[in-house]
């Protein structure tokens, strides 16, 4: 028996000591320097936290990057700078205008947080109340009062919406909600925003209706009845016209800085 026991203990320490010496499967990348942390962090703050979370783990509709297989394996964002460019209007992801440096930049960003278990990812500040009220309501009648009102449609935001977080994330790209989909509306948000639909000129007729998918080669158009009408692309032909109710929302997110993003969401929160 103790011959046996012997045995067993032997083999599980030689298991152990391979499963210990086997590397990672995606070991971690080198660490970027300061400064370009620095801008990638800025630049992911404005552009990409409302949707893939301030630790970059899913937020209002958008994946986890730090499950993505084509982000793992990402070297300096090459993997990510068709994404960043085209977009993926379909699953309402718009484009980015970015140039080479800046998509580095938010790669390093991202290539920063540790891919392990979720305590150790995790990067979550205790609140993002850290904000100045004041400047937040100069911010939001400079930038948000052409479409929105806070006698009107805003009126009482802050009783609605408790929750800072999602606050921030729904003034900032209204109608994401908490799923996982586009614009799956699975939380409160400021305004209901209508969906995304497209017109399709082909041959002189229109066609019409809620965009379903939309990529080089294909538009599918989703008709009232539930039914689904492709068209093939080539090129500019047919002509495909988006309709996008959140462009304007899409158009100012690079012109926010971390700043006005954190004075406007203290000051949304007052709004009762």
């Amino acid at each position: 028996m103790t011959s046996l026991n012997s045995k067993i203990l032997l083999a599980s320490f030689l298991s152990i000591s391979v499963y210990a010496q086997r590397p990672p499967a995606y070991p971690p990348h080198p660490q970027a320097p300061p400064a370009v942390l620095e801008r990638g962090k800025a630049l992911y703050g404005v552009n990409c936290n409302f949707c893939h979370g301030s630790d970059a783990r899913g937020g209002e509709g958008g994946p986890n990057l730090l499950r993505s297989e084509m982000v793992l394996n990402d070297r300096e964002g090459e993997n990510i700078t068709a994404i960043i460019h085209n977009g993926r209007i379909e699953q309402g992801m718009p484009k980015f205008p970015f140039t080479d440096q800046q998509i580095k930049d938010v790669a390093a960003y991202i290539h920063n947080f540790k891919v392990g278990g979720y305590d150790a990812s995790r990067m979550v500040p205790l609140t993002i109340l850290v904000g100045d009220a004041k400047a937040g309501e100069t911010a939001f009648n400079a930038k948000c009062a052409a479409c929105h009102s806070i006698s009107g449609d805003m009126k009482g935001i802050g009783t609605r919406i408790t929750d800072a977080k999602l606050m921030q994330n729904t003034w900032i790209m209204p109608g994401g909600g908490g799923g996982r989909g586009p614009r799956a509306a699975s939380g409160p948000s400021v305004t209901n925003v209508p969906p995304t639909t497209v017109t399709v000129t082909q041959n002189g007729e229109k066609f019409e209706g809620r965009l379903g998918r939309i990529d080089d080669f294909l538009v599918v158009v989703l008709q009232p009845d539930g039914s689904e009408r492709t068209f093939r692309r080539d090129g500019s032909t047919p002509r495909v016209e988006i309709h996008d109710p959140l462009a304007p929302h899409k158009a100012l997110l690079p012109t926010y800085t971390d700043a006005e993003i954190h004075n406007i969401t203290s000051f949304l929160v007052t709004v009762k």
